[in-house]
């Protein structure tokens, strides 16, 4: 399984960004029909990091967003550093 068929790309906005410094969560848009067990693995496989929860929701244009909350352990601004977010 490709991991990135399921992420498009990290969604980056004011608001994402203070996610991933206040929550330790990162903003996926995803593939519409991916299901959150899907994007868990495909994150997990992509990132080499643990997933603690996901929250997803549509959009206005139809587009899938997905919160991604890493495990403490982890830290969401190494994840954004790697993806060159920060």
């Amino acid at each position: 399984m490709d991991p990135y068929k399921i992420l498009r790309y990290p969604h980056m906005t004011e608001k994402s960004i203070s996610l991933v410094e206040r929550q330790n969560r990162l903003v996926f848009i995803v593939d519409r029909k991916s299901t959150k067990n899907q994007i868990k693995q495909a994150f997990e496989e992509a990132f080499n990091v643990k997933v603690q929860t996901i929250n997803t929701m549509i959009t206005r244009s139809g587009t899938k967003k997905a919160f991604i909350k890493l495990k403490p352990e982890y830290h969401a601004a190494d994840v954004a550093v790697k993806l060159g977010i920060i």
